[in-house]
């Protein structure tokens, strides 16, 4: 195999409702779901040897344990499988997603390098099957397995994919605070009732954006409660020019701001530098 590089692309939820906690510790959620042009980088070759060789380099690379992230995770359980025998890898990624900041990075990393594995390696995995291993590697790893605009819906999580572009612009910007999905889960007391769903498949832009500002992430309150400077960049950020709404992703720490337009979100991210100064922020586009 010789050297391939990867783009694992961040993912952004556009909303999440927690409609009960499961009697197996996990919750019962609804959740839409896009990605975004930025992105984490996979370096991978196939080496001479007898274990792997894993790097974390970039500006997020702090935090994460070498010997066990989702990457090890990914090819510790294809071996335990015997689906990949005596193939050992050199793999560098360099992280550009904010580490603990609820975009997703590490699942979208392990999700990516499962579908290059079952493609270059022809590991013919069933689309059944590969969300099986994803899902054993993290809760949230299934979903990196399309860049298609997800709703995320039901008991198990059923994944429903979209064909629909959204063109949405955003606005991501990162406190510097490492959130813990299981204690956000964990300390989290707003649930909501099931309310139905427009066709996303359908759906113009100005519809949706009227369906996002109404909607919300059930996690931010109990997020901003334990970290109370997120609360001041949301309302900072819903203060801008251009700016259909502002809130966290996924369990946080990040914060997303959707503009009308990309030059709305470029100017808001050059007072959120004059603003919040130490803080790391991006402009995307969905893709």
């Amino acid at each position: 195999m010789k050297k391939f590089k990867i783009k694992s692309y961040c993912k952004i939820n556009l909303t999440l409702k927690v409609l009960k906690k499961l009697n197996t510790g996990y919750h019962k959620i609804n959740s839409l779901i896009t990605f975004c042009s930025l992105h984490d980088e996979i370096v991978i070759s196939k080496i001479n040897d007898t274990k792997d060789k894993i790097n974390f380099v970039g500006q997020f690379k702090k935090g994460i344990r070498k010997n066990l992230n989702t990457i090890t995770k990914t090819l510790f359980l294809l071996r335990s499988k015997k689906i990949i025998k005596n193939n050992y890898f050199k793999i560098t990624i360099k992280k550009n997603i904010p580490h603990g900041s609820g975009l997703g990075g590490g699942s979208v990393n392990a999700a990516s390098l499962l579908t290059f594995l079952n493609s270059k390696m022809r590991l013919n995995l069933k689309k059944k099957k590969i969300y099986q291993l994803a899902r054993e590697v993290g809760f949230d790893t299934p979903i990196g397995l399309s860049r298609k605009n997800t709703f995320l819906f039901g008991t198990n999580n059923k994944i429903l994919r979209i064909n629909n572009k959204f063109n949405l612009n955003i606005l991501i910007v990162y406190p510097n605070l490492n959130c813990s999905t299981k204690k956000i889960y964990l300390k989290n007391k707003r649930f909501s009732k099931y309310i139905s769903s427009p066709n996303f498949n359908t759906i113009g832009k100005k519809k949706l954006i009227n369906f996002l500002k109404k909607e919300n992430n059930d996690l931010e309150e109990i997020a901003v409660k334990i970290y109370p400077k997120i609360k001041k960049v949301i309302n900072f950020i819903n203060l801008q020019k251009g700016c259909h709404f502002s809130r966290i992703t996924g369990s946080g720490s990040a914060i997303i701001g959707i503009f009308s337009d990309i030059n709305s979100a470029i100017y808001a991210k050059k007072l959120i530098k004059l603003k919040f100064p130490k803080y790391w922020s991006n402009v995307s586009k969905t893709i």
